[in-house]
């Protein structure tokens, strides 16, 4: 009898590299690109007086503040000084994504960067007063299709505007796609962005939310080693969108607290997810042409903006 060799998917958490420099990253140069709407060309901590704590996490506080000169309200994050070097050169990564991408109405507006005595780097960027989509979704319920269809448009146009500057966000989720009281939608935390060398250059480390990440990240061996960062972006779309849709991440049941293992053995080696029946032909195609298991198979952000889903209500598109 032949004996079949089965290969053993890797479980192992990814090792963290030790080779980190021995003395503090330095912040890069400011530039003010909106220094009119602080009524200054340079910021410092005591400009702004802090009104209320709107998150915590990955090393940081992100505050509500009031600048003291003009009254405007932004929201100032804060990347502490006891964070691990790894956090610190995120945020300074984030500061220089955000710097490239001051232009586009879909990523959350950059206003400067400071870093405080005590070592403590703050950005300060527009309020998103209406919160996340993950905010949205516990209160208000899942989402209609139309409302999806708008949602997915502004965070394409932010992704192909990103992804035509070699930038992959690599966190995309419901968290970190922002909401306005303008119902603007924009995309917003790049701490594990990456700006890349060439179109295709791989981005093989593991990070970013597990649960989003496409199965190329996970295992990169079965997928063809090397991949680019802009094809998972659209996994995780695809996946921000079912949820938003269902009411609960798609890989598992509602109410199901998955661990490492169980997310790497669903998005892996099960089918991509299907939608209930309720939902359209036009949206299940645009879902399925995200949540293809071949990176190169998925379409990219510009390409899904020509999809019937976003365009059957529109004139033109």
């Amino acid at each position: 009898m032949a004996l079949v060799r089965r290969r053993h998917p890797n479980l192992r958490l990814p090792e963290i590299s030790d080779h980190r420099p021995r003395f503090p990253v330095p912040l890069p140069p400011n530039i003010y690109k909106q220094s009119s709407s602080t009524g200054s060309d340079t910021l410092a901590p005591g400009d702004f007086e802090k009104l209320a704590v709107l998150g915590h996490g990955n090393g940081g506080t992100v505050y509500k503040v009031r600048h003291k000169v003009t009254s405007t309200i932004y929201a100032l994050k804060v990347s502490h000084n006891d964070s691990d070097p790894t956090t610190r050169r995120r945020t300074l990564a984030e500061i220089n994504i955000l710097r490239r991408a001051t232009d586009c109405p879909n990523i959350v507006k950059f206003h400067g960067s400071f870093e405080k005595p005590t070592g403590d780097i703050a950005i300060l960027m527009e309020l998103m007063d209406s919160g996340s989509l993950e905010t949205a979704l516990k209160t208000n319920g899942t989402f209609s299709e139309p409302k999806l269809a708008s949602v997915a448009r502004e965070v394409l146009n932010g992704l192909s505007y990103l992804h035509a500057r070699n930038i992959a966000h690599r966190d995309i989720k419901p968290s970190n796609i922002l909401v306005n009281n303008k119902n603007e939608v924009k995309i917003a935390d790049f701490g594990v962005g990456k700006i890349m060398g060439r179109t295709l250059e791989a981005c093989n480390s593991y990070v970013g939310t597990c649960a989003y990440m496409s199965p190329e990240r996970f295992d990169p061996e079965v997928y063809g080693g090397n991949y680019n960062g802009f094809s998972a972006d659209i996994w995780s779309l695809g996946l921000t969108l079912f949820e938003l849709y269902v009411g609960h991440f798609p890989f598992l049941q509602s109410g199901q607290r998955p661990d490492w293992a169980m997310l790497m053995c669903a998005i892996c080696f099960s089918d991509p997810p299907s939608l209930p029946d309720s939902a359209s032909p036009e949206f299940r195609d645009f879902v399925e042409c995200c949540l293809k298991k071949e990176s190169g198979e998925r379409w990219t952000a510009a390409q899904l903006l020509t999809h019937p889903f976003l365009c059957k209500d529109m004139d033109s598109c």
